[in-house]
């Protein structure tokens, strides 16, 4: 029993670091097209990266639930299992909550940043552009999932970030910002449609919606990050 146990543990620890750096070609990819990850030499703190984790929910399958407070996203496979992911969100001011839906999905998406984040920005010293296209240098990153509510655009965003060093913080107007590796993994799973929990600061009515329950130890292990 002893000898079954210290193997399971080392197949969880590969498991894990596979989770961890999961990805493949499109993580290199994504490395080799924005020297960012180089240059600054930051990344998020371990606990955000990707993980196969336990989650009672009653929610349906295919939900995803957003903790602001925590930083985390999952997204809600059913039979109590979710992938969480590391999230950065808004500063303070710009927290909010509510339940949402994906209205349009783009990827690698320009930005037009609205007229009260230009005026904002403006009456700080920083003059921001009304048009990036999309690419690289970007800052919605390789993928945008557009947040609608009744129809309309919210103009909040679940997108992803050539500033990886950010996850983790209140840093954003209000958007999810997350890695362009985890974007992309939540993009190809999340279509149009696709129910959005936003938990707002302090974590508020959170344990209405969900309740963690630790690492998925056979999700971990068979999905070798997936």
């Amino acid at each position: 029993m002893r000898k079954f146990l210290s193997s399971l543990l080392a197949i969880v620890i590969l498991a894990t670091s596979g989770v961890v750096m999961s990805g493949g070609a499109s993580f290199g990819q994504t490395r080799a097209q924005e020297p960012v990850y180089r240059s600054n030499g930051k990344l998020p703190n371990p606990k955000y990266q990707r993980r196969k984790v336990r989650l009672d929910t009653s929610e349906r399958p295919g939900t995803i639930i957003i903790d602001t407070n925590r930083k985390y996203l999952y997204f809600y496979e059913g039979d109590g299992r979710a992938t969480r992911y590391g999230v950065g969100v808004g500063r303070d001011g710009f927290g909010w909550s509510g339940v949402v839906s994906v209205g349009r999905k783009a990827e690698w998406p320009d930005w037009r940043p609205p007229p009260q984040m230009i005026a904002r920005e403006r009456a700080k010293g920083h003059n921001i552009p009304a048009y990036v296209p999309g690419g690289v240098n970007n800052p919605l990153g390789a993928r945008a999932l557009y947040m609608y509510k009744g129809g309309r655009d919210t103009i909040y965003r679940i997108h992803g970030t050539n500033q990886p060093w950010t996850i983790g913080q209140n840093m954003s107007s209000g958007c999810i910002r997350m890695m362009n590796k985890d974007v992309e993994h939540l993009y190809s799973r999340a279509p149009v449609g696709t129910k959005v929990i936003v938990i707002g600061p302090n974590s508020r009515n959170a344990s209405s919606y969900y309740r963690e329950r630790g690492l998925d130890v056979l999700g971990t292990i068979f999905s070798f990050g997936g």
